[in-house]
């Protein structure tokens, strides 16, 4: 592309007038030097075109093979690079730059009119249908960029900094010309229109898009598919959006998958969201952001890790002077089929709705519980999600499923399910539960901000909560004991020297997990003007997703050292052994209620509906081929194997420490 063209050759023009090729002057067309006219048939040429050359063959689905050039078009302010096929264009290409090896195919219109900043600088009015909480998107957003615009708007300078930095962005790619990148492929398109595609980019069967940018890398290409109507977009590398598909003033993210009749309308939606059938409006979707189903709306509210059961649904209906209520719903939450919140409302860490719920719930620090309704009453059942298979498998989950290609993975996410950030809400329940509990036990239920307690289950948040805590700070112990590897009393009591802390305080930035500390001292930083480009608020973000290790001891630290303070009659190395004994204990108690519930999948409840034509022998039988038995199950024998090695990490430790006095 970056060779010198020159003018045709009158060989060349007469070659191309005999093959139906037209121009009003053919002193506005040049060429490469290795070009050939042989591959230019049927083409008219207007305003100044450059093309390069066509020496290769094509090789289209099915095995079929064309030679590169230029087929049935019209041409008007184009650069064509090299090898590129181009054929049977309905009205016309115009404005356009459009890379090697490129293929455009059967569309009725590629072009750019005026000056566009293809998305870039596009308002997306989330979280709040009332406005106030808008994002300007651009074509290097992430999640925590999105998260500080829309969550601290109380910090006016660090908004105001940011949304300047992004209009001069914007403004610097602003032009009257397209740019279809290296590889990328089009074909059977409706219109497009001032649209920028990147590389490897595959684009087929889409309807109309207009005004957006196409982010694509030949690690991840990026999909858009059949009917896909988009209108004012920014879409990240390796996304995928077919299947009827509509969205409009929206940011999809890396390897987002959005199908089937989908509908997106004001909101942004970052890595590895999966959309279907559904629809959102003004939410921010946070990685992980899953609904499955054609009855289920998510609207006006912050997501993350979040599963939609069907006929999930929020609504705002509360206001008075517009529409201006909205729901957080914290990582990792899900609802049930038919799961119902009126806003405002607030959801913690790994909760779990069922039913519908109409008196604002606020359970942020009542993390991994689960919310059911009886009476139009919202009844809780503390950390009882802590003791379930499906918390398990959504910790192991995660990172199996980031099929992010791309070499710059844009959002920055920390998947641990147990961690500073939920365990400190844990620490938050605990205390709350320990001060409802009544000391008359006859009573049958206590009421906190709406909430309703059976009191049996509030001895037993108690106890998944302490169990949880005495596990995440035993991880994090060993995790150390690991990594220092102790050879000495006194090395052993360094680890139980407090560390500088950050604070309690954690916060999740739309994945990433971090000291609230930090994340003030970054917004502070810019401010201040020492942060002062875009690429150095990221690199700041980056540097606190580094750290987070670092960051995770200094907390547990803390918390272990006030854990030990009372224990003046133990030695450090007993404090050791007795903080190992807890942590096993621990793990013992809560693997055994994860196997329980999962032995409940191997009941007689889940064999309804097998074995159809027979006894229950059969029964049995077509649920063991089916489902399997439960002492094979892979999930329970991979339970049991990280017990073991708890188990015998425990040991092992206990033996050496003992060693050590």
């Amino acid at each position: 592309m970056n060779e010198k063209h020159i003018p045709l050759t009158n060989s060349q023009i007469q070659q191309l007038e005999k093959q139906n090729c037209q121009c009003e002057n053919w002193n506005n067309v040049s060429v490469s030097p290795a070009f050939k006219a042989d591959n230019i048939k049927n083409v008219t040429f207007s305003g100044t075109v450059q093309l390069g050359c066509f020496e290769k063959q094509i090789t289209f689905f099915g095995g079929v093979k064309k030679p590169s050039g230029i087929y049935n078009a019209y041409l008007h302010n184009c650069t064509i690079g090299n090898n590129v096929y181009i054929a049977n264009i309905s009205n016309h290409i115009a404005n356009y730059i459009i890379e090697d090896d490129c293929i455009v195919d059967h569309i009725d219109l590629l072009a750019v009119e005026g000056q566009t900043t293809f998305g870039n600088g596009v308002k997306a009015v989330v979280i709040n249908e009332g406005g106030g909480r808008e994002i300007l998107i651009y074509d290097n957003l992430t999640a925590q960029v999105a998260y500080i615009m829309a969550l601290y708007r109380h910090r006016s300078k660090v908004l105001e900094i940011l949304e300047s930095q992004i209009s001069q962005y914007a403004e610097s790619i602003k032009s009257d010309i397209g740019l279809v990148s290296k590889g990328a492929y089009l074909s059977n398109c409706g219109t497009i229109k001032n649209v920028r595609i990147g590389q490897y980019a595959i684009i087929g069967n889409v309807k109309r898009l207009e005004n957006g940018t196409i982010k694509s890398c030949k690690e991840d290409p990026t999909e858009i598919g059949a009917s896909v109507v988009g209108k004012d977009f920014i879409i990240a590398e390796g996304a995928k959006i077919s299947e009827g598909s509509i969205i409009s003033d929206c940011f999809i993210g890396q390897a987002v998958k959005m199908t089937k009749q989908f509908s997106a309308e004001n909101s942004v939606c970052f890595a590895n969201c999966g959309l279907h059938h559904g629809e959102i409006c003004s939410i921010f979707a946070g990685p992980y952001t899953v609904s499955h189903h054609k009855s289920t709306l998510l609207i006006a509210g912050l997501f993350s890790f979040f599963n939609a059961g069907s006929g999930t649904n929020e609504s705002n209906h509360m206001y008075k002077v517009g529409s201006v209520h909205q729901g957080i719903f914290d990582r990792g939450a899900k609802m049930t089929s038919d799961g119902y919140v009126m806003y405002p409302a607030r959801i913690g860490p790994f909760c779990v709705i069922l039913g519908r719920h109409y008196g604002h719930p606020d359970t942020s620090d009542l993390p991994f519980s689960y919310l059911y309704e009886e009476e139009d009453k919202t009844y809780i059942v503390p950390g009882v999600n802590l003791r379930t298979v499906g918390i398990v498998r959504d910790g192991e989950k995660w990172p199996k499923r980031d099929e992010r290609k791309c070499p710059e993975k844009s959002d920055l996410i920390i998947f641990d399910v147990l961690s500073p950030y939920t365990v400190e809400k844990i620490i938050k329940g605990l205390d709350l539960l320990l001060n409802l509990k009544p000391e008359n036990m006859d009573t049958q239920e206590v009421v906190c901000n709406n909430l309703h307690f059976m009191t049996s289950s509030l001895s037993k948040g108690i106890e998944l909560y302490t169990l949880a805590i005495n596990k995440y700070l035993g991880d994090c112990l060993i995790e150390k004991l690991n990594e220092l590897q102790p050879a000495s009393v006194a090395e052993l009591k360094n680890i139980l020297e407090p560390v500088n802390s950050n604070g309690n305080k954690w916060i999740d930035v739309a994945g990433l997990l971090t000291p609230q500390k930090c994340m003030t001292a970054l917004l502070d930083n810019i401010e201040d003007g020492k942060i002062n480009s875009l690429e150095s608020v990221n690199n700041a973000l980056k540097s606190c997703h580094v750290k987070y290790g670092e960051y995770k001891w200094s907390w547990a630290c803390e918390k272990i050292c006030n854990m030990i303070k009372n224990q003046h009659q133990l030695t450090d190395s007993q404090k050791l052994l007795w903080l190992l004994n807890n942590w096993l204990s621990a793990c013992e108690k809560l693997n055994s209620l994860i196997v329980a519930d999962a032995k409940k999948e191997f009941g007689d409840t889940p064999r309804i509906g097998y074995g159809i034509d027979g006894d229950e022998k059969i029964r049995d039988a077509d649920f063991d081929a089916v489902r399997g038995k439960f002492e094979s199950n892979s999930f329970v024998l991979e339970v049991k194997r990280t017990q073991d090695e708890i188990s015998q990490t425990a040991k092992q430790w206990v033996d050496k420490i003992k060693t050590l006095e």
